[in-house]
């Protein structure tokens, strides 16, 4: 099983280092690094491939392989779903605007070395950072039934459902408050302001809150196939792993120090929850 799971592994890490290699050419030709996060959300629609195709081989090696095992279906499409909609918003969104702050901050200080660093401190260990994440799937591929007599309990569907549920909430709260933030930015009397209505009086980051929503839910979904109290744990580290990114990396912390000082938003941070 193990030696499974880490061929597996290494195959979508490979995958997607050629996949991060291709983002960085077009960052390169566009001089814009920005690229990375259009990228991000497809790079799991390629681990999802890479876990497919895995299970498929399984499956052609088991007899009397039966139907494609229901929850590893759900996680491939949840996932298709999310990195989909996701990409085509950012591409929309970014692909003709100037380079994202963050981006343009690390390339003046980085200097003569900033075309290596931006390969390896962005899109290198942008592609570890994703399959670490990225890791139920690919665990749930492996140990997914591949026979209607490998059969689940109640208690297995129920944590499915459950999973499922949380997805949803997650996804509602990203997409709502992606369009209730465009549909704000558009209107020439907010420039300046704060976005704080909709779903944005619920959480001053429902995208970040609703992305790692959509992990616990993929987390929950893949325990259905695990086996022990390990197993569990190692499909964890993923989304704990993106949370923590969210709360204390490339998000939350980040973004945040962009308004310190500015009135508005410190009165937002008193009255809403991160």
């Amino acid at each position: 099983m193990y030696y499974y799971i880490l061929v597996a592994l290494a195959f979508s890490l490979a995958a997607i280092l050629i996949f991060q290699t291709w983002a960085f050419t077009i960052a390169v030709i566009r001089q814009n690094n920005g690229i990375a996060d259009i990228a991000w959300p497809l790079g799991f629609v390629v681990v999802s491939g890479c876990s497919w195709y895995f299970y498929h081989i399984k499956l052609s090696l088991t007899q009397n392989a039966g139907e494609p095992d229901i929850f590893l279906l759900f996680i491939i499409g949840l996932v298709a779903v999310w990195g989909l909609r996701l990409f085509f918003y950012l591409a929309m969104r970014n692909w003709n605007k100037p380079e994202d702050w963050r981006y343009a901050k690390w390339r003046q200080e980085w200097g003569d070395s900033a075309f290596i660093r931006s390969f390896l401190q962005v899109f290198m260990l942008q592609g570890v950072l994703l399959v670490i994440i990225a890791s139920p799937i690919v665990l749930s591929a492996i140990a997914a039934r591949t026979s209607a007599s490998e059969g689940y309990e109640w208690y297995q569907y129920t944590i499915g459902a459950i999973g499922v549920l949380i997805w949803l909430i997650g996804f509602f709260f990203e997409a709502v408050g992606d369009s209730q933030l465009a549909g704000f930015k558009q209107d020439p009397a907010n420039k300046g302001r704060i976005m704080r209505y909709g779903v944005w009086q619920f959480t001053r980051h429902p995208n970040y809150f609703g992305e790692a929503s959509m992990w616990w839910g993929i987390f929950l979904l893949s325990c259905v196939s695990a086996h022990g109290v390990v197993d569990v744990v190692l499909r964890a580290v993923g989304p704990a792993l993106l949370t923590f990114m969210l709360l204390r990396v490339s998000g939350v912390t980040m973004l945040e120090s962009k308004y310190k000082g500015n009135k508005e938003y410190e009165d937002y941070q008193k009255r809403t929850s991160a």
